[in-house]
Order: C-alpha cells, then structure tokens, then sequence
C-alpha cells in the first residue's frame, strides 16, 4: 500500500465522512460515518424502506438488495464500500409504474403473507434467474435459502419464480 494510499484511508473516518452512492440509477451524496451498513444509510438516510431490517445478521435475507447485480446482504455491507457501484433496491425494481415479472408473479400466486420479506424475496428470485438456478423446485428452494419466510409461503414463492422463468423460456 502506497503512502497516498494509506492517507486517503485515515481521512475516511472516524467521523462522518461523504461518500457518493448510486441508488436505482439516481446519485446521491451522504454525509455518513464509514462504518453505516448500506442498509442504514438505504433506510435512513435515503427514506427507501422496501429492505428490511429483520435479524441485522446476514441471517434472514430480508434485507436483500444489488451491489453491481450481484444479490448481497445490505445489513452486512458498509455503505461506503458500495461508492462508483450501482445499488439496485426492490423501489428500482419496477419500470415506472410497471411492476417487474417477478413482482406480478408474486401477487399471482399469492406468494407472500405479512409481506416483510417479500422484498427481499423478490430481489433473491430475480438474481437466482438470472444467475440459472431456477432449474427445479429443490434448486429454486436451495439458491434461495438465504430468505426465510417465518409465514412458510414458500410453495407460493416457487411457484411465482417458476412462473416467470417459464414465461422467458417461453414454456
């Protein structure tokens, strides 16, 4: 690590600090401590509440998001790690007022109940899509371990994914 580069990290704290985050395509520039979870400066400092707050652990995937299309917990991941990366939230999911494929299937099959991991839910089941694990029921149910749903709407929630992965193969 280059003299420069050693610097340039003691200045990032321990106070606030600015740091630019790209959200649903739209800039944004905080004023935030390096070590605000990415869930927090979401919530918080950017009022979008879709990602949920449940265990603050990794463990429930309730608050699933994007960090460059790739599904990460944003419980876990410090909003400053995130700066010249896109963030990808459940608001950017939809275009305009057009509901993503997944968001309709998931009101088509009823694949949700109280709805706070839905988000989260949604965010994971577009991701595995497009990763290709949506082959079969038991590899749905695997890449998608990672979100519980204490209301046990999984038959609903696989047969929402497989849904929409039927709909672009056109199966």
């Amino acid at each position: 690590m280059s003299v420069a580069e050693s610097t340039a990290r003691e200045t990032r704290g321990p106070g606030s600090v600015e740091m630019a985050l790209s959200v649903n395509g739209v800039s944004h520039v905080l004023d935030l401590e390096p070590r605000v979870s990415l869930l927090d400066a979401l919530r918080e400092h950017l009022a979008l509440t879709g990602a949920k707050k449940g265990c603050d652990q990794g463990t429930c995937g309730a608050c699933t998001v994007w960090v460059d299309g790739r599904r990460v917990l944003a419980c876990l991941t410090l909003a400053v790690t995130c700066e010249g990366r896109e963030v990808t939230t459940i608001e950017g999911l939809a275009e305009g007022d057009e509901l993503h494929p997944m968001q309709r299937a998931f009101l088509e099959h009823d694949a949700f109940q109280c709805g706070y991991c839905t988000p989260g839910q949604i965010m994971s089941a577009v991701a595995l899509l497009a990763e290709g694990h949506a082959g079969s029921d038991s590899e749905i149910a695997e890449w998608m371990s990672g979100n519980i749903c204490r209301c046990a709407a999984y038959p609903h929630i696989r047969s929402a994914v497989r849904e929409v992965r039927d709909r672009k193969t056109g199966q």
